[in-house]
């Protein structure tokens, strides 16, 4: 009998921790949210959606892709340095998803520089200032929201509205991410790399 409670108790704890964890690292500003924006206060359209590239950069693109044909802006930002040097950007290889998905290139700004959260937060913002871009809608994997929107929050959220919606399901990260080890390596790099951020430091 104590063994039987004490694994109910240890599997109740790891529902709740998988769950939290889950949670956690995703916050999501248009939760609840219908597909297209409406008059509700955190559901209006902003002025550029932000992907940033790293992980699986075609779902986070595809995300973003998605609210710019719901209504979300009118603008696209991708952020994001070449992963092979000998190659384009990032940037422009999520330039080239959406053109190839039917969005106008005069509705697309890149950041082709930056290779750390940190530095897609910085350089982005800079773009946001030069183009008048007071509101954005900040996309990216799952696991790695909670990091960006801090890291985006820190640079521009005294004076641009930064609302996270994270992509629901990419090639690393899914809801059942606490099933293989690369979701649990993932999940903890994270919170390691939060704790940094809050101790001062970043990635």
């Amino acid at each position: 009998m104590k063994i039987l409670t004490w694994l109910l108790t240890a599997t109740v704890v790891f529902i709740i921790a998988v769950l939290g964890i889950g949670s956690y690292l995703s916050p999501d500003g248009l939760s609840s949210c219908e597909p297209q924006p409406s008059n509700h206060p955190d559901c209006q359209s902003v002025d550029a959606i932000v992907a940033i590239s790293g992980g699986d950069t075609q779902a986070r693109t595809a995300g973003a892709i998605g609210l710019y044909k719901n209504g979300w802006a009118d603008l696209l930002v991708f952020s994001g340095a070449a992963a092979d040097k000998s190659g384009p950007s990032n940037a422009e290889a999520m330039r080239r998803q959406a053109l190839e998905a039917g969005v106008p290139s005069s509705d697309i700004l890149l950041d082709e520089t930056s290779e750390t959260t940190k530095q897609n937060a910085a350089n982005t913002t800079g773009l946001f200032v030069t183009n008048d871009i007071r509101s954005v809608i900040l996309v990216t994997s799952s696991y790695h929201q909670r990091r960006a929107g801090l890291e985006f929050g820190q640079r521009a959220g005294n004076v641009i509205k930064v609302v996270n919606h994270p992509v629901e399901a990419d090639n690393q990260w899914s809801g059942w991410w606490w099933t293989t080890p690369t979701g649990w390596w993932l999940a903890l790099s994270e919170i390691f790399k939060i704790v940094v951020f809050y101790a001062g430091g970043s990635r």
